[in-house]
């Protein structure tokens, strides 16, 4: 529930009082920081266990926000963004990491597509409620207890995170020594870069994201190239998470219309492209917005799949510490795509969605993923 997402851009400009082009740096700066941590703080769920890595997140969450509203200043907010960062990724891995590990020890893993399924449904339902109520908050109290207020969610996360029960299979004693933790550290990255199959998977997912990710950051000037008032920026926002979370509780219904789990993969790339060619060539209102929340809906609903199919591959002692790995390089993908693209951007939104709409196509089409990688 984020409260912060609906009015982030007026809590910097307004209350912070930086420039956009500082807003931008912020973002750079957080992704920078989860790259270098990822790993390290995977490890830590590996190393202490998934549910302490977890409860360690969102409470240095907390201590995040209280850092950020003390004062508006740019040197505060970069402090701020490096906790945030170490406590996404205490968070990132390690919140999988322990589904699988206690649907395994109850022998259920054959249900984990429709779990992690169920799990990303919910983080985007909680996105679009956060939003909503983040615009009311914002004009109710002001631009800063919207952040402020952002910890009160984060505390009960907190307190429903100590009533989870570490899976026997992934406990791990405090007394462990740093030796033990270097060598986790080394063994999940040696793992991950010795598997064919994970790099396989990793690859694609990672591509094709950080691709489909640009459509979060074009989205607004695209509506206001097309006409669209300012108001209505944020339901299109919110039916951007809707479409993502119709496709992802329709996983098993598609594969199974579809008659392979490789075609859904394929598909929802290729969707992503080709509508990204469409917003390159159309300022008609009703096709921007419908290829917009598509373009969404289906660029950036891959994740639970990859979740299911990866840890299929990953050994229980091992899994957060690969689980970290794929997503530090998800979010170093992210960070080369975002700054390439924003320097084609200041030549041509257009164009720049063309030649990523005809990349992601191209890369579609020579995936080397293969059914059999594909494990239920």
């Amino acid at each position: 529930m984020y409260f912060i997402s609906a009015v982030l851009v007026p809590f910097y400009i307004e209350w912070g009082g930086i420039q956009f082009s500082q807003i931008l740096f912020l973002n750079a700066w957080f992704m920078f920081w989860n790259f270098l941590l990822e790993i390290p703080t995977g490890t830590i769920a590996d190393f202490l266990g998934r549910k302490v890595s977890v409860t360690m997140g969102c409470i240095i969450a907390v201590i995040g926000i209280m850092v950020y509203v003390s004062y508006p200043n740019f040197i505060i907010f970069l402090t701020a963004e490096v906790i945030f960062a170490v406590s996404y990724t205490l968070l990132s891995g390690a919140d999988e990491a322990l589904i699988y590990d206690s649907l395994k020890v109850i022998k259920q893993t054959h249900i984990s597509k429709n779990v992690f399924s169920k799990m990303e449904s919910f983080k985007l339902t909680g996105i679009v409620v956060g939003a909503v109520a983040g615009s009311v908050i914002a004009k109710i109290y002001g631009l800063r207890m919207t952040l402020l207020l952002q910890a009160i969610p984060i505390t009960i996360a907190c307190l429903v995170s100590l009533t989870f029960k570490e899976p026997r299979i992934s406990e791990k004693k405090l007394t462990m020594s740093f030796h033990t933790y270097k060598k986790i550290l080394s063994d999940g990255v040696k793992y991950f870069w010795g598997n064919r199959i994970l790099k396989i998977l990793t690859l694609d997912m990672v591509i094709v994201f950080a691709f489909a990710w640009i459509i979060i950051w074009f989205y607004q000037a695209l509506l206001k190239s097309a006409g669209i008032d300012i108001a209505y920026f944020g339901i299109v926002h919110g039916f951007m998470c809707l479409a993502q979370i119709f496709i992802i509780s329709n996983f098993i219904r598609l594969e199974q219309w579809l008659g392979a789990k490789r075609r859904l993969l394929f598909l929802g790339a290729f969707i992503t492209g080709i509508f990204y060619i469409l917003l390159s060539v159309t300022h008609f209102a009703p096709l921007v917005i419908t290829a917009i929340i598509l373009s969404a809906g289906f660029g950036l609903s891959r994740g639970p799949l990859f979740s299911n199919y990866m840890n299929k591959h990953i050994p229980s002692d091992k899994r957060a510490t690969v689980l970290s790995t794929t997503s530090m390089l998800r979010t170093f993908s992210i960070v080369i795509v975002n700054i390439t693209a924003g320097i084609l951007a200041d030549w041509s939104i257009p164009n720049t969605l063309m030649i990523l709409g005809i990349a992601i196509i191209i890369f579609s089409l020579l995936s080397k993923i293969k059914e059999e990688h594909l494990i239920d």
